[in-house]
């Protein structure tokens, strides 16, 4: 059988990309550390092209990858040396299809940018929360693959928590129709969470209906100083006790973070000197009605007064807000500027991260003096960028084993997860197979077997292939 001719016959002859020219931007991932080759860039445009390339695929045992924005920081969509594989594109599966302002729903394709979903959303009145730094780029199909997480997790929960339904393709070219916009459906298991955080290796998800929401009309943002981890976490609860639902947003970062941003990112403005506190908390509230006056304000006073805060700045107008949020967003940037970067995305219960930081760092200091580490992240969900840096930039990757194991073993020492939103991919594969609960692994393998029988989805990721 003439594979390629194949597939040229069901999505068309200018969607089988062979030329090494044609190929090459979708076979390197987002980071520029994972290559790999292809039998063909396959780009179909509709859920009946997906179905039939995959029962191809199924029938002649290929290997399919499947990519939508190629933003994966873990080479979760990029293939293996082998050559064998089909990369599966989805990136002309790009229509919004539908937005409900009364159910509250969007209806979106897997190759939807998730900045053209905010538009959509906010064209209608209505807003669709997922953001993150690559939201430019980034597509739908792959931050439910992975379980995207982003800046609004505190108020609005992953990209799991916005789902409530999907379509999927299986392994054999089988549609599984759960396109559905219903908040209750008690109708047994709710199967759709089975292809979310999958990163594809269970399925093809080719549509999606999301949430949406009331647009906010007014939002407050600050960036507060503090003195210590244990005082960022004082400050979340106080704001959360004071704000209640209206606590959208919560960063922690590192003054040298900052600094280095104002130093790197020349197009990134400071709001003055930051060396008056080590650590800084970004904070922001949203209210769906205009409270009239700026409730940070108060809560700030409150905080200072209780000896939780050391220095703030209130965003006055929605420039500075973006402003600030433009800081946080450009830390991997700058980090990027000054060498060797390893990025680490973990997850512990908030209560346990001041003592996680505090250990990880002796730990690190202890086995490797020369790290530069640079950690921030999401304060209000649990989730830090435990990232590190060095110079020479050599050093970090040399030593980047050492580096996962000793974080991990904190991680774990603390009953956290190694990755919070940026999947396993091929970056952290071996570390999820040693650290994850066997039981779990072992059902894992169970579903995997049952729904990819072969396993041709996304080989070399996530769990281990079988023989």
């Amino acid at each position: 059988m003439d594979i390629i001719s194949e597939l040229k016959a069901i999505v068309g002859e200018g969607h089988v990309l062979t030329d090494d020219k044609d190929t090459a931007g979708y076979l390197v991932d987002w980071t520029n550390r994972f290559h790999g080759r292809v039998l063909a860039v396959v780009r179909p445009a509709t859920t009946d092209e997906v179905s039939r390339v995959m029962k191809l695929a199924y029938e002649t045992q290929t290997p399919v990858v499947p990519q939508s924005g190629n933003t994966s920081l873990v080479g979760g969509g990029t293939p293996d040396a082998s050559g064998r594989a089909i990369l599966l594109s989805l990136s002309r599966m790009n229509k919004i299809e539908a937005v409900d302002a009364v159910n509250d729903t969007m209806t979106v394709e897997a190759g939807v940018v998730l900045e053209k979903a905010q538009e959509a959303a906010r064209e209608s009145g209505r807003f669709f929360p997922l953001s993150f730094a690559a939201q430019g780029t980034a597509c739908l199909g792959g931050c439910l693959a992975t379980n995207a997480g982003g800046t609004a997790v505190l108020r609005y929960g992953n990209t799991r928590d916005l789902v409530l339904g999907i379509e999927a393709v299986l392994s054999d070219g089988t549609v599984v129709d759960m396109l559905r916009g219903l908040r209750k459906d008690n109708t047994g298991y709710d199967l759709k969470h089975l292809f979310m955080a999958s990163e594809g290796t269970l399925g093809v998800i080719t549509r999606a209906v999301v949430k949406i929401f009331p647009a906010p009309q007014a939002s407050y943002t600050a960036l507060v100083g503090v003195e210590d981890v244990t005082k960022a976490c004082e400050l979340l609860a106080a704001v959360k006790s004071a704000a209640g639902p209206a606590l959208t947003g919560f960063e922690l970062m590192q003054a040298k973070c900052i600094e280095r941003v104002g130093k790197e990112i020349p197009a990134v403005t400071l709001p003055g000197d930051v060396s008056s506190a080590p650590w800084w908390c970004l904070v922001e509230l949203s209210y769906s009605r205009d409270p009239g006056s700026n409730p940070l304000e108060g809560i700030l006073e409150q905080a200072f007064e209780a000896g939780t805060v050391a220095d703030a700045f209130l965003a006055n107008s929605v420039k500075d807000s973006k402003a600030f949020w433009a800081i946080r967003e450009s830390i991997p940037s700058a980090d990027a500027h000054v060498g060797g970067n390893l990025h680490n995305d973990v997850s512990l219960e908030i209560s346990d991260i001041p003592a996680f930081v505090e250990e990880a760092l002796a730990a690190l200091e202890a086995r490797f003096a020369w790290v530069d580490p640079s950690v921030f992240g999401h304060l209000g969900d649990g989730n830090l960028h435990f990232n590190i840096g060095s110079i020479p930039p050599n050093l970090a990757f040399e030593n980047e084993e050492g580096i996962r194991e000793t974080v991990y073993a904190v991680v774990s020492a603390h009953n956290g997860s190694i990755s919070a939103e940026h999947g396993i991919g091929q970056l952290k594969r071996a570390h999820f197979l040693a650290l994850k609960n066997p039981v779990e692994l072992e059902l894992m393998g169970r579903i995997k077997k049952a729904l990819d029988p072969k396993g041709i989805l996304n080989p070399g990721k996530l769990l281990a292939d079988r023989a």
